[in-house]
């Protein structure tokens, strides 16, 4: 009998310890979070869309009061986006281009994020059925997420190690299969940040700042080189700028093919395109009828040497294998030197994103 209850007694301390355990790595995380004013992170990450991988080298820099930088680097062709948030708002921002697309935004808390800590912790903390599972290398906490754009992703295994550090995060779809994929290299919590790290000037040359230097340039040439010299500068800053124009000319991509989408809603069909020449290449229109119908607009992608911000309404996503800007009847983004406008006034902005996210970046028909 003594044996009976003694060896009931260590199941019940090994429980009670298992569970204890399972709660205190849970308050562990949400303390050093707390507790962190800064944080800086890398990794890779994988977004899957039906038999398409796409790879991207991720740099994540916060700092209290909501100042974020999100680096996103595609490793198939080395197309870098960032996403910056500072007091004056929200950006999109496509260095190679030098534009930005400017919004106000509750940008990151509507919707869950894979590589942000706070968005990780907010999906399991609102989640009261979250799930604590025990391994040899840590742990691995599952809970709900949420994506309003895409419905059919519903929950995320969170891996920790034993020291209380994110180490993946796997978002899964209805089948349990992973659809995003963010492994963690690095995770500095109190990371220290320069005091214009998260200024926009730091990310896009804007035009002020080009008129300084330039300005700054002018007087030291002024200063340095006698009246003799003044036609051979004249002459090496006419070649620099013949240098200038040729890189932002290959910057500029011309659309000879138009671009279609692989996929169509039912009773949805093209009834009209139309080409309108403009003085950075083509304007393609694409008009499609039924009972979905929208608007496809296409056209070349620019650089802009004065730093282009756009100012526009809507929310962050994934097209593909870039960033867009989504609004409630509305996508924009840019790929492969071609800017996309999507717009409908019967599509919801997901039914949009079903079909953005079937465009080709390269064209497949005349």
């Amino acid at each position: 009998m003594k044996k009976i209850f003694f060896i009931s007694f260590i199941l019940i301390l090994l429980t009670g310890c298992s569970v204890g355990s399972d709660n205190n790595i849970l308050k562990k995380l949400n303390s050093n979070l707390d507790k962190s004013k800064s944080y800086y992170l890398e990794g890779d990450m994988e977004i899957i869309n039906n038999e398409d991988v796409y790879t991207y080298q991720v740099k994540v820099s916060y700092q209290k009061d909501n100042y974020y930088k999100v680096e996103l680097t595609n490793k198939s062709n080395n197309h870098e986006q960032v996403i910056l948030r500072n007091k004056d708002g929200v950006y999109v921002v496509t260095p190679n281009l030098n534009k930005s697309f400017k919004f106000q935004s509750d940008w990151p808390n509507n919707n869950s994020q894979v590589y942000l800590l706070e968005s990780i912790m907010k999906d399991i903390n609102n989640d009261k059925d979250y799930i604590v599972k025990h391994n040899d290398s840590g742990y691995v906490i599952t809970s709900s997420v949420n994506y309003p754009n895409n419905t059919s992703l519903v929950k995320q295994n969170v891996y920790v190690d034993n020291n209380a550090n994110v180490t993946k995060v796997e978002v899964l779809d209805n089948d349990l299969k992973a659809q995003i994929k963010m492994d963690f290299s690095k995770v500095e919590l109190n990371h220290k940040f320069d005091d214009n790290y998260f200024d926009l000037n730091q990310v896009i040359t804007v035009k002020e700042n080009t008129n300084n230097e330039k300005e700054e340039e002018n007087t030291k040439n002024a200063e340095s080189e006698n009246a003799t010299e003044d036609k051979k500068d004249d002459d090496t800053t006419n070649d620099a700028n013949l240098d200038n124009e040729e890189k932002e000319s290959k910057k500029t991509v011309t659309i000879d093919d138009i671009v279609y989408p692989m996929y169509l809603p039912d009773n949805t069909y093209l009834t009209s395109k139309e080409s309108i020449d403009t003085d950075n290449g083509k304007r393609l229109i694409l008009n499609f009828d039924g009972d979905s119908s929208f608007v496809l607009i296409e056209e070349s992608s620019v650089y802009d040497k004065e730093g282009l911000i756009l100012p526009v309404s809507g929310n962050i996503d994934f097209v593909t294998d870039v960033l867009a800007v989504v609004s409630d009847n509305s996508i924009t983004w840019s790929n492969g030197g071609i800017d996309y406008y999507m717009a409908s006034d019967n599509l919801e902005s997901s039914e949009l994103l079903q079909i953005a996210r079937s465009i080709s970046s390269l064209p497949v028909s005349k």
